[in-house]
């Protein structure tokens, strides 16, 4: 791969699910779900393969699931196992490089660009992971293998389960061409439904679009979006990483001056801010809301909940009282950002609340 980097992607196959079937003999090769039980009005935290075949997916409630499979299997999670294997993962990871960068119990990014090994090739490298990690825990990863993170996130679910897929330089423009904008990692359903209502429906359509107007349209995210349609993304593996809030903030060309227009700014922040929180399955207790006004005086106020929350509407609601509690009348406003922080694992949480329910 030249002087390009050397990006790996893995990700646990079914992880939560291929736990409990390693375990338990008597779920092997069976529809499991791992979650709440229809009676617990519960959802799925993870599916195996078996049940994946029914059109069964995470947070899919749990009753939709027994609809699809009269033979479906509902395991209770075990979080202090799998996040047990996950540190058995991430000390192979680090046998290679120290550029690991977690996104969740089951995924990660490596970069072997230098690695402890001295090994040349990057797909060399995740094949012997893949390996080692199926010799250590019986269970399988997927990885995939690019110059970039956008890139290699991509690769690691187009072969799974234990899949291993390369998107080599020469091949990665070409490749993102042809890429239906869903697949796009970034990009969530609202803005998917946005693109195709603007023609946008492949990286091809995307990359017709400048970056001057793909930032008039989506604010700051469509420098991102530019450069992914290229096959571009210089984000660095940031090592140990633990994401302690999810957030967006946007500044105004021109002031706001009315309760309405900061309302309908706050409203889009909210659901990009749900988004993101769905992407990497957290919900959050505490909202703060950033205001910035047109003399530079800015003011942060926050509130904490006795639930999380993730779903837009309920994060847009909270930050409109916060906005009308402390906006001033005549006051001109020249930046709005929501921030959700005191993150929890939505797997996790599905959990909590079906115990403290029963």
């Amino acid at each position: 791969m030249g002087g390009w980097r050397k990006i790996i992607h893995i990700d646990m196959d079914a992880f939560y699910a291929s736990v409990e079937q390693r375990d338990n003999p008597a779920y092997r090769d069976k529809p499991i779900v791992v979650g709440g039980r229809p009676e617990q009005r519960g959802a799925v935290a993870a599916a195996s393969y078996e049940a994946r075949k029914f059109g069964i997916h995470s947070a899919m409630p749990a009753r939709t699931a027994q609809q699809k499979c009269s033979d479906l299997i509902f395991v209770e999670p075990r979080f202090d196992v799998y996040r047990e294997v996950s540190q058995q993962i991430r000390a192979i990871f680090l046998s290679y490089t120290d550029l690991v960068e977690p996104l969740a119990l089951d995924e990660a990014y490596l970069d072997v660009t230098q690695n402890k090994a001295h090994i040349p090739s990057a797909v060399a490298i995740a094949k012997v992971i893949k390996q080692k990690i199926l010799a250590a825990t019986q269970l399988t990863a997927s990885a995939g293998v690019s110059i970039n993170k956008f890139l290699a996130k991509i690769a690691s679910g187009m072969d799974k389960p234990d899949g291993l897929y390369l998107i080599a330089p020469a091949q990665a423009e070409a490749f993102v061409e042809t890429l239906p904008i869903e697949k796009f990692h970034g990009i969530g359903q609202v803005t998917a439904k946005k693109m195709r209502a603007l023609g946008i429906q492949t990286g091809a359509d995307l990359k017709q679009w400048s970056e001057a107007n793909l930032v008039q349209r989506f604010g700051k995210v469509g420098r991102f979006y530019y450069k992914v349609a290229r096959g571009q993304d210089d984000r660095p593996v940031n090592p140990n990483r633990i994401r302690k809030s999810v957030g967006a903030e946007h500044s105004f060309a021109e002031d706001l001056t009315s309760l309405d227009q900061m309302g309908v700014e706050l409203e889009r922040l909210a659901q990009r801010v749900a988004e993101r929180l769905d992407k990497q399955k957290q919900s959050g207790y505490t909202l703060t809301l950033k205001i910035k006004y047109a003399d530079y005086q800015q003011i942060t106020r926050s509130q904490t909940l006795s639930e999380p929350i993730r779903d837009a509407s309920a994060i847009y609601g909270l930050a409109q009282d916060l906005l009308w509690a402390h906006v001033g009348d005549g006051k001109k406003v020249r930046l709005l950002g929501i921030t959700i922080s005191q993150l929890v694992n939505a797997a996790e949480l599905q959990y909590i609340q079906l115990s403290l329910t029963l």
